[in-house]
């Protein structure tokens, strides 16, 4: 038994396995390739499943009722979902299966694309070209073949990145593959192979001549890794990180005030790791890897303090961060959002100091689908400095009174009616007597929600006006004295909910 069927913990999907079937009836040859087979020898389910074969694509094309190939490097999509003659997905949505022929690739003029691609009858030919050993391996799952002339296994084992053949001519191929070393690295939780790393550092100039989206892409993916701020040291250690987040260097050895135990580099990059452990999605994680991006050119020396200060650099860091993400090429809401949440991380700092209306202002500058996010953010801000507990009390009061400010109080406008439409429907002019009946149908509405219906309210405010203002003032009062009540005991237990008074 090979080691990659000891360790398979997932099965294949069944659609999968259709094709490389149909394939190899039809006397061709057929093999899972690249990531998928590493993620089964390490254990782990496969994102996707790529099939490599000896078939060309018009042959492919042939052997299946639904496919569709618009590209010049010879993957061919297979539809698997909705025919009569194919097995129906699981899930009865369509499912596509991406099958390319064996590859040989000529230069490289543009560090990108083949110059041409032709198709070859040999497994070794096309996994020759593929960019690392753990992704050049191929594996048939029908007969437990297993092909890897690199020694693929032996790296996955020891946990390491290592170029197939020579590194020079791997990253010459493709300049992107210098960032996908690193992701792989972040990805895998692997270190890099030394040769490999020093191949990256001296080809590193060649990430210039890669589209932003691409370089965008690859750095999303990095990102959204389990380890994201060992991905990003490494860029910096290989010399690529200045290609694409050139801005986060500055910050090296700026040392910050007492409130933290990092320079704004180190500080950073720990906020964008909590991030990361906690798995928020990427926009807060862009968000904490950028969220101080400006301190330092705001930062000064004040004597008065004898501290450093960094005034303004959340402002200026909004603006910033706006145009590094342009710059990648980011979409417009990704982009705005980010800047948004790098503009405001800085809310509050005294809580004995904030009013309700404070936050309301705040959620209504952020949006209420983006307040809870930003206290993420805070959050991992705040890991970030080197302090180890989450959410002391000051933190908890903040997210207390977020929570109260979300909170519609109870008050009049709850009332399926106001003072006009009571002037209306009682003729009664405008003076005290119509807020008093007001807050005695209020009074009603609190102890029975269910007489908050227009019809009800109207008949009885006809039935109220008519009562003296004493007797009117004194049910007004009543329900006045219940509305306070109720939004004192609403306070009290969203202060309750987060441990605060």
């Amino acid at each position: 038994m090979t080691q990659i069927q000891q360790k398979i913990s997932t099965s294949i999907p069944k659609e999968v396995t259709m094709v490389l079937a149909v394939l190899q009836n039809a006397s061709f040859e057929a093999f899972l390739v690249g990531g998928c087979v590493r993620d089964l020898i390490m254990g782990n389910k496969p994102k996707d499943f790529d099939i490599t074969t000896n078939a060309t694509p018009e042959e492919i094309i042939a052997l299946f009722p639904k496919t569709f190939y618009e590209n010049t490097y010879g993957t061919v999509g297979v539809v698997t979902c909705g025919e009569d003659d194919l097995p129906a997905c699981s899930d009865e949505t369509v499912k596509i299966v991406e099958v390319t022929p064996y590859r040989i690739e000529t230069a490289y003029s543009d560090n990108r694309h083949p110059d041409e691609v032709k198709w070859s009858k040999n497994i070794e030919d096309d996994l020759k070209r593929r960019d690392f050993t753990c992704n050049a391996i191929a594996y048939n799952p029908m007969t437990g073949e297993l092909i890897d002339p690199f020694d693929g296994q032996s790296d996955i084992q020891n946990r390491i990145i290592r170029a197939v053949g020579s590194p020079d001519l791997r990253f010459g191929e493709d300049a992107l593959r210098l960032m996908r070393a690193v992701r792989f690295m972040s990805q895998l939780d692997f270190d890099i192979n030394s040769v490999t790393r020093e191949s990256i550092e001296k080809n590193s100039h060649l990430l210039k001549n890669v589209s932003c989206e691409r370089v965008k892409d690859e750095f999303i993916k990095l990102l959204m890794t389990d380890f994201p701020m060992r991905g990003i040291i490494m860029m910096k250690e290989v010399d690529i990180l200045k290609y694409v987040v050139p801005e986060l260097e500055r910050g090296i050895g700026v040392m910050q005030n007492q409130a933290h135990s990092f320079d704004v580099w180190e500080h950073n990059l720990r906020t964008l790791q909590h991030a990361a452990d906690k798995k928020w999605p990427l926009h807060i994680r862009l968000s904490a890897v950028l969220h101080d991006i400006s301190k330092p050119e705001t930062r000064r020396y004040s004597k008065e303090k004898g501290d450093y200060t960094f005034y303004g650099h959340d402002v200026v860091g909004g603006r910033v961060s706006r145009e590094i993400l342009e710059r990648l090429k980011f979409p417009k809401e990704m982009t705005e959002r980010v800047s948004m949440f790098v503009r405001w991380h800085m809310f509050f700092s005294d809580t004995e100091q904030i009013t309700i209306s404070a936050v309301r202002r705040l959620i209504t500058n952020v949006g209420k689908d983006n307040i809870w996010d930003l206290i993420n953010l805070r959050i991992c801000d705040r890991v970030g400095t080197g302090r180890p507990k989450e959410e002391p009390y000051r933190l908890r009061m903040y997210e207390s009174m977020v929570e109260q400010a979300l909170q519609d109080p109870v008050s009049l406008k709850m009332l399926k009616t106001d003072g006009k439409r009571i002037m209306d429907v009682t003729q009664e002019t405008a003076g005290p007597k119509i807020g008093y009946v007001l807050h005695a149908l209020f009074d009603e509405v609190l102890d029975n929600p269910e007489k908050n219906t227009e019809e009800y309210l109207d008949k009885r405010a006809k039935e109220l006006i008519k009562l003296s203002d004493i007797e009117l003032k004194l049910m007004g009062k009543a329900g006045k004295v219940e509305m306070e009540e109720k939004n004192k005991e609403q306070i009290k237990e969203i202060r309750k909910q987060f441990n605060v008074k």
